[in-house]
């Protein structure tokens, strides 16, 4: 039943519904609901679940078998398993650890948790024996739900905790399958509070051990209507995420948005990726919106797209910038612009281009409804149009994090001079659009000169052997550092002192002489476990090879090598 939680949400998110298209009314006048209690599976799943035949989950596989499930499905799946999760131990407050795959059950037992007010932590199957035992530790983990094929990794991991396997049968497990025997009706055991713990995310660790970062039944929740309104959902889409489970953009677009929006979340199981398949799902399913990473996207542009006829409205991507190649490449073939958008862990999409504004190529967009952004200067700590950029702790957005759980100095540190600093860097133009430069440990000088790392890497993307590249900062007894390119290529082309003077020609005479590739490795990108670049190793590799000498290392090319290049 609507409650005035419910309908203080709905208020807000129909305002950014009917102003999907008009950034500038949305952005001045959207205000976040003031929500005291709020349990986002029962004031709102539940409300607009009721009798509702729409498809709420479509997972389509592999092999061309598929499930959905309406929200009405949803709704009862969930209260059965809160009920069955009840009766074995799992109450308000309780910290679940979560490692299924793009399966329904994970979504069952995310409305479960919610409705029990249990916390979740999210996890990736692609996790080992000594990860989940930091999951277990230090998030004090009660209970966990697996699935069967990975139950194996826990017998490394100790402590007192309930063990749920979803799947075939694990001795000294309980079956998650027995859960559907339990009751459809489910009465909570008290309000929830909106301020109340609800997830608790293990960042990537890109350079240090992960963070926990704390989320409420209100930070994410209602925070992703920002990301509703940026990705441009309406009620009845289909919306397909390339997203794995146990990260936060899984939650951002697999999870919340769509459903805050009443939209289709579409799964596509693939056990290797293949651009054309997943070209035909778009078709076959009629996606209406679709949102990958950066790294799928340059993919899916090697493709030939001019073969596929789109029925998508809506393109974005996220994770990491978009660079301005692969807009063009889509534009060029699908006549759609995709669209930019930024955001972390920490909160929900905060800057981004939405529908039907104007795009500025190379840019993030604005900042997003809800969200008041600036740019400080890492020295004065001052407003400027260059600089890290922040949010304003003046104007609080619902959406961002209650902090770095048990790490008092870090959130202090993260929210520290009246900001909350996202540790990535962007220059801003007179219009408000926001271009993004890098993360602050990623700006390096050259030369004395400044360097961003995306936009030397944006320009060797567009030649044709490189697929993805990475750009780091290299010692050099002269000029201090010079940018050096790791590169991946494409399909096609060999690592050889002719395609590395290729490319090498091809980005000097698109960069300013300061700015050009002065080594470049043909090699595999490190990459976390959520698919981002570990710039920091490749800075840290650099540093060793080249840091006491100038060897080159085998597959290395430097600008010397290339004597039609020094003229």
């Amino acid at each position: 039943m609507a409650n005035a939680s419910t309908e203080t949400f709905r208020t807000a998110r129909d305002f950014l519904l009917a102003h999907r298209e008009d950034y500038d009314t949305a952005y001045a006048q959207f205000r976040w609901p003031e929500l005291t209690e709020f349990n986002w599976a029962l004031d709102w799943l539940d409300v607009v679940a009721k009798d509702n035949d729409g498809i709420a989950l479509w997972v389509v596989e592999e092999d061309g078998s598929e499930r959905k499930l309406t929200f009405a499905q949803m709704s009862e799946r969930s209260n059965r398993l809160a009920n069955w999760l009840r009766g074995h131990g799992v109450g308000r407050g309780d910290r679940l650890i979560l490692m299924l795959g793009n399966q329904i059950e994970l979504w069952e037992t995310i409305l479960a948790c919610i409705k029990l007010g249990a916390v979740l932590i999210p996890a990736s199957t692609l996790l080992g024996p000594a990860d989940l035992r930091d999951r277990v530790d230090r998030g004090n983990a009660r209970h966990v739900v697996v699935g069967s094929v990975d139950a194996a990794k826990f017998a490394e991991v100790a402590g007192d905790y309930t063990r749920i396997a979803v799947g075939e049968p694990v001795e000294g497990w309980l079956s998650y399958r027995d859960a559907y025997d339990s009751s459809p009706d489910f009465e909570p055991d008290g309000p929830t509070q909106a301020s109340d713990p609800l997830l608790l995310y293990f960042t990537s660790g890109t350079t240090a051990k992960p963070k926990l970062v704390e989320h409420t039944h209100a930070s994410y929740p209602v925070g992703h209507l920002s990301t509703m309104f940026w990705i441009g959902l309406q009620p009845g889409d289909v919306h397909l995420n390339i997203s794995s489970p146990g990260w936060a953009k899984h939650a951002w677009s697999n999870v919340f948005a769509p459903w805050n929006a009443e939209a289709t979340v579409l799964i596509y199981n693939y056990a290797r990726f293949d651009a054309t398949a997943l070209l035909d799902q778009l078709v076959r399913c009629n996606v209406a919106s679709f949102c990958a990473p950066p790294t799928v996207w340059r993919m899916l542009i090697q493709a030939d797209l001019s073969k596929v006829k789109v029925p998508v409205r809506e393109v974005v991507g996220a994770g990491e910038p978009l660079n301005p190649e692969v807009i063009e490449k889509v534009k060029q073939h699908w006549g759609l612009t995709l669209r930019d958008g930024f955001g972390q862990t920490e909160t929900t999409a905060q800057i981004g281009n939405s529908p039907s504004q104007q795009v500025k190529p190379g840019s993030m967009g604005r900042p997003l409804p809800g969200y008041v952004v600036e740019l400080v200067d890492p020295i004065t700590g001052q407003p400027a149009e260059e600089g890290e950029i922040c949010l304003d702790l003046a104007h609080r957005p619902v959406a961002l994090m209650t902090g770095y759980r048990d790490d008092n100095e870090r959130t202090s540190e993260a929210m520290r001079g009246g900001y909350y600093h996202t540790g990535d860097v962007g220059s801003r133009d007179a219009d408000g659009y926001v271009t993004y430069v890098g993360r602050t440990d990623d700006v390096f000088k050259a030369s004395d000169y400044r360097i961003s790392p995306f936009e030397l890497e944006s320009v060797l993307i567009e030649h044709e052997a490189v697929v993805e590249a990475a750009v780091v900062p290299s010692p050099d007894p002269i000029r201090l550092a010079v940018p050096k390119a790791y590169v991946v290529l494409a399909a096609g082309f060999s690592p050889t002192a002719e395609t590395a003077e290729s490319i090498m020609r091809f980005a000097r005479e698109q960069l300013a002489p300061y700015k050009r590739i002065r080594r470049l490795e043909f090699a595999e990108l490190p990459k976390t476990i959520s698919g981002k670049i570990r710039r920091v190793e490749l800075r840290g590799r650099e540093r060793d090879v080249h840091g006491d000498s100038d060897t080159k290392v085998d597959g290395e090319f430097t600008e010397d090598d290339f004597p039609s290049l020094k003229s």
